[in-house]
């Protein structure tokens, strides 16, 4: 068989149930809100505290974080093996190398676009520093459902910022060679031409303040509400 054909017997199954009467039961339009920016930019941060925003006007949310996501669906090789095989470990398990980011992102987005095809706002932060992955996940995001679904928020914190801020050690220990592929540092980090938000981080506002200017974008947009 060639490969490079798509699996003939892999053919799409029909829901009973629309995305518009999902989102109409929920009263709010299903999107996904990806923030991006450098390890301590924020991002996380900020995303939390608008996840918190949008429970106080009784929207339906789920918040995808990179940290967390490693732990399961991307967990590494090594926290892999204690439960599989080392073989297994080394196939499914991603590290932090260009192509393993990739996948990472990859997988991060099909399960972002599910979310918002269920009607749910979903908040992603990670780090995606390539901007070919980033404009794959609004295609897959834009593709099943509307052209403004996949909103692109760029936390821009200055590196020094974030290199002193350092919550988890991670650039000491990349500055010191001890983690390599660490973005900013050994690794680019390709920053959005035109993302949707643009917050400044660094420069004096809070989180709550950050997070409030992307609510007040959703709800222009028409994403608190099903109509």
């Amino acid at each position: 068989m060639n490969q490079s054909q798509p699996e003939p017997h892999i053919v799409w199954h029909e829901h009973s149930v629309s995305r518009i009467q999902r989102e109409q039961t929920l009263g709010q339009r299903g999107c996904v809100v990806w923030f991006t920016g450098l390890s301590g930019c924020g991002k996380s941060t900020v995303a939390n505290a608008l996840d918190q925003l949008l429970l106080q006007q009784d929207a339906k949310t789920f918040l995808l974080d990179g940290d967390n996501i490693r732990h399961g669906l991307c967990a590494p090789p090594d926290r892999l093996a204690a439960d599989h095989s080392d073989a297994f470990a080394k196939r499914f398990g991603l590290g932090f190398g260009p192509e393993d980011r990739e996948e990472n992102i990859r997988r991060i987005g099909s399960v972002a676009q599910l979310f918002a095809s269920a009607g749910l706002i979903t908040l992603s932060a990670f780090v995606s520093p390539y901007r070919r992955d980033r404009d794959r996940v609004r295609q897959l995001v834009e593709a099943a459902g509307r052209s403004g679904d996949f909103i692109e928020v760029f936390v821009d914190t200055p590196l020094e910022i974030c290199e002193s801020r350092d919550p988890k050690g991670l650039y000491k220990k990349a500055r010191a060679g001890e983690i390599p592929h660490f973005t900013g540092i050994s690794d680019p980090y390709e920053a959005p031409q035109a993302p949707e938000i643009h917050l400044h981080g660094g420069d004096g506002h809070s989180p709550d303040q950050l997070a409030q200017q992307v609510l007040d974008y959703l709800r222009e947009r028409g994403k608190l509400s099903a109509e």
